[in-house]
């Protein structure tokens, strides 16, 4: 069965009503992940809930294995990734507490060369210039517009490195270069689950106007924290309802991602490196043996 992954940011760490709750540990080749997964099922779907910063908060953004957590989520069958992430605002119009479906990153990490599976003897180059999943990000709008939840549909994430909050001059610049929300997280995730066909969508919870907006408190952990627990109970309602309309076989052009994008011949692909990507081509595998 496919199942829906869900990450959970600051401020999401469990996620109730999930029966037949399970903690797994999964083990990979890129290292442990941020936790143990929680699987469980809303209604009649599988879920997979993985707490990113792990339970208790434990580690940084900068320290977070994004390729671990995709992989075993992607290990786990999971073909849905939703993606709750605690941002704050570059732009007047998105308000602490509103919920941003991000379609578009910018990359201000030093760490991009984690960001990918491949490498070893496999070339891979994956088209990311819409970086989330369309038909998904379209099912979250829908949900949190019909609860009554202010929502903005599309938008720019500027990924920095963290763990510092943005300087005041950052964030000016980042307003004035029209980006939408920063946060410290969500763009490795894309890009891996880009890589391992899964489809992604980024639900960008809004705590704070960062430190740009004149007449604003800058953004500080207190400030973030007031607002957490209201974004984390706006977000279980919109994933719970959400989960029941995502489509039940993979069918978008994310569940296929790979079929264009990697370079090297399978006839050159080192042993070892397809051992380790096992996962990652099981698709491909697949497919090679029904042919």
């Amino acid at each position: 069965m496919h199942r829906i992954g869900i990450i959970g940011g600051s401020g999401l760490y469990n996620l109730e009503g999930l029966t037949h709750q399970e903690w797994v540990t999964v083990r990979t080749p890129f290292g442990k992940p941020s936790d143990q997964l929680l699987h469980g099922a809303l209604g009649n779907r599988e879920v997979v809930f993985l707490p990113r910063h792990g339970r208790g908060h434990r580690i940084l953004p900068s320290e977070l294995n994004h390729r671990a957590n995709i992989y075993a989520l992607k290990k786990r069958n999971v073909s849905w990734i939703i993606s709750v992430s605690a941002v704050g605002s570059l732009q007047a119009r998105h308000r602490p507490r509103d919920i941003v479906l991000v379609d578009q990153f910018v990359d201000h990490t030093k760490k991009s060369h984690e960001h990918t599976f491949f490498g070893q003897g496999i070339v891979a180059h994956i088209a990311f210039a819409d970086p989330t999943c369309g038909e998904l990000r379209a099912i979250l709008s829908r949900v949190a517009r019909r609860k009554g939840i202010r929502v903005h549909s599309g938008g720019t994430y500027l990924n920095m490195e963290g763990p510092a909050f943005s300087t005041r001059a950052e964030s000016v610049t980042h307003h004035e270069l029209g980006y939408d929300v920063v946060g410290m997280t969500n763009l490795g995730e894309a890009r891996c689950a880009r890589e391992a066909e899964i489809a992604f969508a980024t639900m960008a919870m809004v705590t704070d106007y960062d430190s740009w907006k004149a007449g604003e408190e800058s953004v500080s952990v207190e400030l973030v924290v007031q607002n957490l627990v209201r974004n984390t109970e706006t977000a279980k309602k919109v994933i719970a309802d959400a989960i029941a309309e995502i489509p039940v076989t993979p069918s978008c052009s994310c569940h296929t991602s790979l079929d264009s994008a990697i370079m090297t011949p399978e006839t050159q692909w080192p042993k070892k490196t397809a051992r380790k990507l096992a996962a990652i081509l099981s698709r491909r595998a697949q497919r090679r043996i029904s042919s």
